[in-house]
This record gives C-alpha cells, sequence and structure tokens, in this order.
C-alpha cells in the first residue's frame, strides 16, 4: 500500500455523522426519480441476478452463488453454516468437518452471511476462538466462512456496467487502510490510542472492541492492529485512490464482471499483493462483492468535501434508478416496498445479536 499520510487534518467534519443525515438528501431524490421513472422501488432491479439488488437483508453469499467458473477463480474460497441450538462442542465439530470438506482450515474469516458495515466479522485464529464466535451467534443465523488471504494490502472497487453494452467502468477506487499502535513496552493500550493522532479522536469506537486488553501495556516495538475488518464505521481509514484506476484493471474486472450474468452495480472489497499488481488486473483477491446499498467509499477521505460526497451518493442512486429502468424495460418486474422493509427487519434484528467484531 502506499503509506498512509496522517499530515493535515485527520477526519473531515462529516465523517462519523449518523448515517440517516448524510442519506435524508438521497431519500429527496428517491422520491423525485420515483415520480419521474413512475415506481419507488425501480433500484430493487437495477441488479436482477440476486433478491433485491442485494440492498439490504440478503446473502452476502447470493452473488457469489451467482458467479460463473470464471469468476469464482478470484473469489476467496467460502462455505456458508446454519447456526442450530445443538450442544457447542457438536456445533463447532460439525464446523471443522465442514471447512475440511471445502479444503479451508484455521486460521479463517467468520462474517455473518446477512449483515452490513463488517457486523460481526472476526479472524478465527484456532478452535477456542471459533468455539467462542459460534456461541455468541444467534440461533438460526447462518454464517459465511472464507479463507485469509495472504494479501494485506485492500482496496474498494465500485463497478457499474448497463444492460446490453459491452464493458464497464470504474466509478471509484478507495485504499483501505487497518490502523494500529506500536507498543512502547511502557504505555497501555488506552494510553497509545490516545496518543495517536487519529485513533485519538476515535476512542469510541476502539474502547468496548479492546475492552479486555484497555489497559494492558504493549509490548515494545509490538504493532497492535485496531481494526481487522477493513470497515470505516469500524475505524478503518480510508483514501481516494481514483488515480490508481486504469484500463488494465478496468479490463481484468470486466472479465470477471462479464461471468456474473445481470448484476450491473456492485462494489468489490479486494485483497491484493500490492497496488502495481492491482493496477495490472492481477495477483487480487475479492473478499466481497456488495450490491445495492453499498456506497463508493472514497467520500469517506478527510479530504473530500461535504458537497462532493453528497453529490456522489445522489450520482449513485440515480444510477440505480436508471438501472432499474433499463432492466423493467427487459421484463424484469419490480418487488414491493414492502419486500425491502421486511428484509431490513430482518437484517436488523440480527446485526443486533452478532458477536463484537474485530
Amino acid at each position: 500500500m502506499p503509506p498512509l499520510d496522517l499530515s493535515g487534518r485527520k477526519t473531515s467534519f462529516f465523517e462519523f455523522w449518523p448515517m440517516w443525515l448524510m442519506y435524508i438528501p438521497v431519500v429527496l431524490l428517491w422520491l423525485l426519480l420515483a415520480i419521474r421513472y413512475r415506481s419507488l422501488s425501480l433500484p430493487l432491479i437495477a441488479s436482477p441476478a440476486v433478491p433485491l439488488s442485494g440492498m439490504v437483508g440478503v446473502a452476502k453469499t447470493a452473488v457469489f452463488d451467482a458467479a460463473g467458473s470464471d469468476a469464482r477463480k478470484w473469489i476467496l474460497p467460502w462455505c456458508v453454516y446454519r447456526v442450530t441450538d445443538i450442544p457447542l462442542q457438536r456445533q463447532s465439530q460439525s464446523v471443522l468437518e465442514l471447512l475440511k470438506r471445502n479444503n479451508l482450515v484455521l486460521p479463517i474469516v467468520g462474517k455473518p452471511n446477512i449483515g452490513c458495515r463488517g457486523a460481526g466479522v472476526k479472524l478465527l485464529k484456532n478452535e477456542a476462538e471459533l468455539e467462542s464466535y459460534l456461541s455468541n451467534f444467534p440461533a438460526a443465523g447462518s454464517i459465511q466462512f472464507q479463507q485469509l488471504s495472504e494479501w494485506d494490502a485492500e482496496a474498494g472497487v465500485f463497478y457499474v456496467r448497463y444492460p446490453n453494452t459491452d464493458g464497464g467502468e470504474i466509478t471509484s477506487l478507495t485504499l483501505k487502510y487497518t490502523p494500529y499502535v506500536i507498543g512502547d513496552g511502557k504505555s497501555s493500550l488506552a494510553q497509545l490510542i490516545a496518543a495517536d493522532p487519529r485513533a485519538g479522536e476515535l476512542q469510541y469506537l476502539y474502547a468496548e472492541r479492546h475492552k479486555q486488553q484497555w489497559y494492558e501495556v504493549i509490548p515494545e516495538g509490538r504493532p497492535y492492529r485496531l481494526v481487522f475488518s477493513a470497515s470505516h464505521c469500524r475505524g478503518a481509514v480510508f483514501r481516494d485512490g481514483n488515480h490508481h484506476s486504469n484500463h488494465k484493471l478496468t479490463h481484468a474486472l470486466y472479465t470477471i464482471i462479464d461471468d456474473l450474468p445481470d448484476y450491473f452495480y456492485r462494489r468489490l472489497d479486494i485483497k491484493c499483493k500490492d497496488m502495481e499488481s492491482l493496477k495490472a488486473g492481477e495477483n487480487f483477491d475479492i473478499i466481497e462483492i456488495n450490491g445495492a446499498s453499498s456506497e463508493s467509499i472514497n467520500i469517506w477521505d478527510r479530504n473530500t468535501s461535504f458537497l462532493t460526497a453528497i453529490k456522489t451518493l445522489l450520482q449513485q442512486y440515480h444510477t440505480l434508478f436508471k438501472l432499474g429502468h433499463a432492466n423493467r424495460a427487459r421484463g424484469h418486474k419490480t418487488p414491493g416496498l414492502l419486500a425491502l422493509f421486511r428484509a431490513w427487519r430482518i437484517e436488523k434484528n440480527l446485526v443486533k445479536q452478532y458477536p463484537y467484531n474485530d
């Protein structure tokens, strides 16, 4: 990853506002576009390959399941386990057997199959951590277990393609950094975080997650990672990387997306060997493909202006309506908003019960 520049301001003034506040203009635009296109739910068929275009309450693996053999070569291997009420040890053994059948081993990444913004994502390094994760997971919930990437560099790439067209375009590329502090052998984790220019402003994001180590002295020279899942609302650092986008990467992603029929609007979360490899369209893994509610996350760069962030969100939802309009002309039927509300309630109730993530 390019060196992380921490000079200047640490966050933008709106970076950690409540999400509902940022989306007020989007709601107003949605209503205006609903009148123009004569449908309130057109965005829900922007990508007909998955229910509700992946807007909310849709399994993460629904997109993976729709992928053809060529696209799957780039997606990190995964399997899904449905949590039951059987004894914990038996359940843990069932997961280990499932992993073995799918050629997966510990350490592994566990993530709720229905969820958002990194909720409940954890790196499970051993059987004890696997058991603890299962014990805190809601019954009847589903877990996606995914192979841990060999690379640490990460980016979020937004890619849009319209129906009946050749090719598509990268509309944003964002570099994702997972922050850490380095021990000095004297200071507690709390003191190290408080002394860090950016993390010190976001202590409330880290305190609960690291409460067991909060007053622990970190050995000298030891890096202590504050975030595993590179989600902005969990404290990851995002930097606009649009200047890294090029024809080679666009072409490489098109060959993958072309093997995901009827999936037109998505953000791919990618792990890569380094930025040069990513720009060359090689040596990268896809860890997640997000749907209609995913953002161009470059808006969370500290230097993005408020007006630019709002403009980007509005453009995204206008794109969803245009895609929905095109797909309606192809014969796809829009679901009712009641289906969206039900899916939102299911996801909201599940997220409340997920284990605290790394």
